[in-house]
């Protein structure tokens, strides 16, 4: 990722680096190594963090969690941003119908970051996702279906200025990248074939807001074995069909 000049963007760097190892906790090594910024500086921003009540030492003092502070500024803007509560029943189901594991995901900037995990009842999952990662667009297939339904000059304008390749993998090179989104717009829905994770499949459907921008996703991961070409269509037309509802359900909010 582009290393931060400002203090505010490396303090925000950090935090979503930390964000992201939550439950677990992030040590500073691991901060300063995501975020591209020098140790001694993110020990510093940690420590200043701290004393806002931002983050805190994990309950085995071995890294860095979210503070309190946090969850009290999160409640107070939750009432505009926050549609997990709508969100929620239809990931539910979506794991029950399916016996995958089930996401909700929101789009923030040029990311997704998974909101809700529901996992269903097939003993095998996946664990590429869980609540609070963070992927840059076009990587997950949440992240793809996202991207595939941005106005098409500014989804050309995203792969040729990002290198996914780098980070992870070939299949993420512009080319690659640009083949996926013309399947993906095809068919309406996004498919990963176990690109994070070999063996790891993802298929994910684009929710839209009020204005038709596709600002949120549905998405289901499994083993590959489940994920065969007849039940991908069939679990791609339920993706969108829940997909579709949901829209319906977000707008009704006013959002």
């Amino acid at each position: 990722m582009d290393t931060p000049v400002d203090v505010l963007g490396r303090a925000g760097a950090v935090l979503r680096a930390v964000a992201a190892a939550e439950p677990d906790g992030a040590g500073t090594t691991d901060v300063a190594r995501v975020t591209g910024l020098p140790r001694p500086t993110v020990h510093r921003l940690l420590t200043s963090l701290e004393r806002e009540g931002l983050v805190e030492r994990a309950p085995d003092g071995a890294g860095w969690v979210l503070g309190p502070e946090l969850y009290l500024l999160g409640s107070a803007a939750a009432a505009r941003y926050d549609v997990t509560a709508v969100a929620q029943p239809v990931v539910r189901r979506l794991s029950v119908a399916t016996g995958e594991s089930a996401f909700f995901s929101a789009l923030r900037g040029e990311e997704t970051i998974c909101l809700l995990r529901e996992d269903g009842s097939f003993p095998i999952r996946s664990h590429v996702l869980h609540e609070g990662i963070r992927f840059p667009l076009g990587v997950a297939s949440a992240g793809l279906a996202i991207l595939a339904h941005l106005p098409e000059p500014e989804a050309r304008a995203y792969v040729a200025s990002r290198d996914l390749a780098t980070a992870y993998g070939a299949a993420h090179a512009p080319r690659a990248l640009q083949r996926r989104l013309r399947e993906t717009r095809a068919q309406g829905y996004a498919v990963n074939p176990g690109l994070l994770v070999p063996g790891s499949w993802g298929l994910g459907a684009a929710v839209f807001d009020a204005a038709e921008r596709p600002r949120w996703a549905l998405s289901l991961t499994g083993i590959e074995q489940r994920f065969s070409p007849p039940r991908r269509r069939e679990l791609g037309a339920l993706l969108l069909h829940e997909a579709h509802e949901l829209t319906r359900a977000i707008r009704a909010t006013g959002r």
